[in-house]
């Protein structure tokens, strides 16, 4: 729900600095640190949030600026925290991607982070630097100031992970070496940091299964949130198909009943759960009902299971042991799911512009060689977009600091990048106007080896209208005509899907279309949201708004020096208490009923 009032998102971009020492106190605190968890009733050394995997829910309140601080305690890492979906109500320096909009926290630092989160729903904060998001990742629920558009008794997150064996420093050389090492198939699932692959070792350990406990003919709002590094999830309740989305991706939607759950990487979806009454499950005899999850479109099936518990006087004992056959069948199809089905709750409140200024298509493939005889490869093996590998060495200044210290000369030029497809080989960016509205089309090709994959592709800086996706190349004629009389979501991260494990080498065979309306200067990444793909170049950099734009978003010299350096004066240590500017007001307007 967006209803705060205009007035209450302006940035004060002129505002003193402020030094935050004893007297500041920051709204929440993370420490980032690295150490051996248990997962999946294994030891894993992984890097964590404030103790524990997942990490600690964050409820803001919407309307309510915020600061939060986060430490690195990691004496050989850098770090930084993206509050994914909320990165469009994020200070310039805030979004937390690195090379992007700011320097990575260095070790024995701290940084405070400013987010105005001007909209209800459900995120989730991850590291943005390497592999680290496997396991450094938290919900982030946003509280509406009035009323919940939706009615529910009661809230519930599933935290929906992967679990890795290798430690993020083995996957990570071997994505990159030469030749290529792949990282491997998940090893299991994740439902709030518990693998749901064994009852050997009872419920209280990482491998047993979640236990949601729940009361009969109660309406459960349960957020699942996408934090997997790959997996791309399908899951159902076992003899509970009146499953009813409301929110997708921080958007409250027009309900829509669904029997199964399908969840990428990066997305977020909540639904309506309403609980059996206490007479049919008397007449079904049950108290305990299984969670499948599975996962699809990979090379490994790998499942999981939660558990749903009526907490009543005659409920039964849990159950000892694991189904031997799934109590879920979940379809093996998944590129049809809710295509052209979900429109926002109130279409009128934030409406599509009816035409694009321009299409930027970008097309995807991978980049390598391989063994004629095995298929091995034998060289690395990158993603790129339209022939350019995000590459962070390339990008030796973040974006936003290059601008402010080159000036015009690092920003993308406009006219260049419309000759190269959008793109400007000089500054290696794509280039938008603030107020333009852009056709974004993602399409997928399957060189070098004649296998497509599947992309949740996400989007930093700003929400799109999801114009839909299908096989083939883009037909914007035809798309149009299944748009007519249908109002589509806003989204942050949707599917490009294949639909066919492989065919001819050099074929593209599917896309995704977006819509988006530029309404802020600002340096942002539009990127796969698969850790693997990201690390292996599938990112492209934008550049929003020309110097004149940009230069009005920073505040005014020497308060922002502090964030141009790597270590600079507005990250502080044990030492060292940071020069910060404050970028929004200390509180908002009253939200609007």
């Amino acid at each position: 729900m967006r209803l705060l009032s205009f007035l209450a998102v302006l940035p004060l971009v002129l505002a003193a600095p402020q030094i935050h020492n004893a007297s500041f106190t920051p709204d929440h605190v993370l420490r980032v640190t690295a150490q051996n968890i248990s997962v999946n009733c294994e030891s894993r050394y992984s890097v964590i949030i404030n103790g524990t995997a997942p990490a600690p829910q964050l409820t803001l309140k919407q309307g309510e600026p915020v600061w939060i601080r986060v430490y690195n305690d990691i004496v050989d890492q850098n770090v930084t925290v993206h509050w994914h979906g909320l990165s469009q109500r994020a200070a310039p320096f805030s979004d937390g991607t690195p090379q992007v909009s700011q320097w990575p926290i260095p070790p024995a630092h701290y940084f405070d982070y400013e987010l105005f989160p001007d909209a209800a729903g459900t995120y989730f904060y991850h590291s943005h630097v390497g592999f680290q998001a496997i396991s450094a990742y938290g919900p982030l629920i946003v509280q509406p100031c009035g009323k919940p558009a939706h009615k529910y008794d009661e809230d519930i997150v599933f935290a929906l992970g992967d679990y890795y064996n290798k430690t993020d420093a083995q996957v990570e050389k071997g994505l990159l070496a030469n030749p290529f090492v792949w990282s491997g198939e998940t090893v299991a699932l994740l439902v709030n940091g518990q693998s749901g692959t064994s009852l050997t070792k009872g419920y209280n350990s990482t491998c047993a299964p979640h236990v949601l406990k729940v009361k009969p003919d109660t309406k459960y709002r349960i957020r699942f949130i996408g934090n997997t590094a790959i997996s791309l999830i399908t899951l159902g309740v076992e003899d509970h198909a009146n499953l009813t989305i409301i929110e997708a991706d921080g958007a409250d939607t027009k309900p829509y009943d669904v029997s199964h759950l399908q969840v990428a990487s990066g997305q977020r979806f909540s639904i309506i759960l309403h609980t059996k009454t206490a007479a049919e499950l008397a007449s079904t005899n049950k108290t305990n009902f299984w969670i499948r999850l599975e996962n699809r479109e990979r090379p490994a099936n790998v499942s999981a299971y939660a558990l749903l518990q009526y907490d009543i006087p005659s409920a039964s004992a849990l159950p000892s042991t694991l189904p031997t056959t799934p109590p879920v069948t979940l379809p093996q199809i998944v590129y049809n799911w809710l295509e052209y089905a979900l429109s926002p709750l109130d279409p009128a409140a934030d409406p599509m512009p009816t035409k694009a200024d321009r299409t930027v298509t970008i097309t995807t493939h991978q980049y390598g060689t391989q063994n004629a005889t095995t298929g091995a490869f034998t060289s690395t093996l990158e993603w790129g977009q339209n022939d350019n590998i995000w590459q962070e060495e390339r990008v030796p200044v973040p974006y936003l600091v290059d601008v402010y210290k080159r000036g015009e000369a690092a920003v993308p030029d406009y006219d260049v990048a419309i000759k190269h497809g959008g793109w400007d080989p000089k500054n290696l960016a794509y280039a938008a106007r603030v107020g333009e509205v852009l056709d974004i089309i993602w399409e997928s090709n399957n060189a070098p080896t004649g296998g497509w994959d599947i992309h949740p592709f996400h989007a930093h800086g700003v929400h799109y209208w999801d114009l839909g996706s299908g096989n083939g190349t883009y037909n914007a004629t035809a798309n149009e005509e299944k748009l007519k009389g249908y109002d589509p979501m806003k989204r942050d991260t949707t599917m490009l899907y294949r639909y066919a494990a492989s065919g001819v080498k050099n074929t593209t065979a599917g896309w995704r279309a977006w819509r988006i309306k530029v309404d802020e200067a600002g340096a942002f990444m539009l990127h796969c949201h698969i850790l693997q793909h990201l690390i292996m170049g599938m990112s492209t950099a934008w550049v929003a708004g020309n110097y004149t734009d940009l230069q009005k978003i920073w505040p005014e010299p020497p308060y922002i020096t502090g964030y141009l350096d790597y270590g600079g004066s507005a990250y502080g240590n044990e030492t060292y208490d940071p020069i910060v500017n404050h970028y929004y007001p200390a509180s908002s307007e009253t939200c609007r009923p």
